[in-house]
C-alpha cells in the first residue's frame, strides 16, 4: 500500500492535475514529451492511470502525448556498473537476453507513466532496441516510425521528429537529468565520442545480436544547461500535484542547449 503523507490536505486526481496542467500551459493540439516521477505528484487516486488520462484530456484529440520507454537492460553488459556482472556472465547474456519486443519489453528506470501510456489502446512504440519512445496521438506513427539501432537519440531519432514538430518538454516531478531532448543537443554539439554497442533484436523473425554504433552521452551538465535556459527565460515552471513542473519549447532547448555544450564542454 502506498504512503500516505500525513501534509498532503487532499488526494490528486485527474481533475485537478487536468486544472494544474492548463495552469502551466500544457496547450491542446500540442506534442508533449514528458518526462516524470510518480511518487513526486504525491497520492494521485488512481495513481499513473489517473496522470495519463489528465495529459491526454489537456491535450485533446489533436494532441499528441510521447513518453521515454528506454529498455537499457538489453544494451551490451560489457560496460554495466550498477550494477555490473561478471565477464564470464558477458556472453551468455548476449546470445541468451530475448529480442526487443515493442510489445513484451520492460522498460528500465522510466518509472509508472510511461509504462502506463505503453498500455494506451492505439499507442506506438518506436523500433530502437535501447532507447525506443511511445507516443499516442495523430503525430504517433511520425514520431516513432523509422527508429532503428543507428538511429539512437539524433537527427533521425523520435528526439529529431519531436524538434520538426515543435513539440514541449514537460519536466513532472524530475529534474533536466532526465531530459532526453538534451541528448539531441550533445549529437548537434559535437561534443561526445562514439562507441560501439549491441542489443539483441528480431531480424526477419529470427533473434539476432546486432552491433551499431551510438554516442557516448554524458548527462552530468545537463543540469547546468537547464539552469542557463532557465535564466534564458525558455522555462515555465509550476505545480502539478505536488511536483515541480517545467514546460519548455524542445526546438528552443535544444537550439540553446547545442550552443551552451560548445561554449562550456571541453
Amino acid at each position: 500500500m502506498e504512503t500516505i503523507d500525513p501534509d498532503q490536505p487532499v488526494p490528486v486526481t485527474t481533475a485537478s492535475l487536468t486544472a494544474d496542467l492548463v495552469r502551466l500551459g500544457v496547450a491542446p493540439g500540442s506534442v508533449l514529451v514528458v518526462h516524470s516521477s510518480l511518487s513526486s505528484i504525491g497520492y494521485v487516486s488512481g495513481g499513473a492511470h489517473a496522470v495519463v488520462l489528465a495529459l491526454r484530456e489537456v491535450l485533446g484529440p489533436g494532441g499528441t502525448l510521447v513518453v521515454p520507454t528506454h529498455s537499457t537492460q538489453l544494451s551490451d553488459p560489457a560496460p554495466w556498473e550498477n550494477p555490473p556482472v561478471p565477464e564470464a556472465w558477458w556472453d551468455t547474456i548476449r546470445a541468451m537476453a530475448p529480442a526487443y519486443d515493442p510489445a513484451l519489453t520492460a522498460t528500465a528506470g522510466m518509472g509508472a507513466i510511461p509504462d502506463t501510456v505503453r498500455l494506451v489502446p492505439g499507442a506506438r512504440r518506436s523500433a530502437h532496441p535501447l532507447y525506443s519512445f511511445c507516443a499516442v496521438g495523430p503525430d504517433a506513427a511520425r514520431v516513432t516510425e523509422g527508429h532503428t539501432p543507428e538511429r539512437e537519440l539524433g537527427e533521425d531519432s523520435p528526439l529529431g521528429r519531436l524538434y520538426e514538430l515543435g513539440a514541449d518538454v514537460l519536466l513532472l516531478g524530475v529534474g533536466h537529468e532526465n531530459n532526453t531532448s538534451l541528448h539531441l543537443a550533445e549529437h548537434r554539439s559535437g561534443t561526445r565520442p562514439v562507441v560501439a554497442q549491441g542489443a539483441p533484436v528480431l531480424v526477419d523473425g529470427e533473434r539476432r545480436w546486432v552491433t551499431f554504433d551510438e554516442l557516448d552521452t554524458w548527462s552530468d551538465d545537463f543540469e547546468q544547461v537547464g539552469a542557463a535556459a532557465a535564466v534564458a527565460g525558455l522555462e515555465t515552471v509550476g505545480p502539478v500535484g505536488r511536483a515541480t513542473a517545467r514546460l519548455l519549447p524542445q526546438r528552443a532547448l535544444v537550439d540553446f542547449a547545442t550552443g551552451w555544450f560548445r561554449a562550456n564542454r571541453t
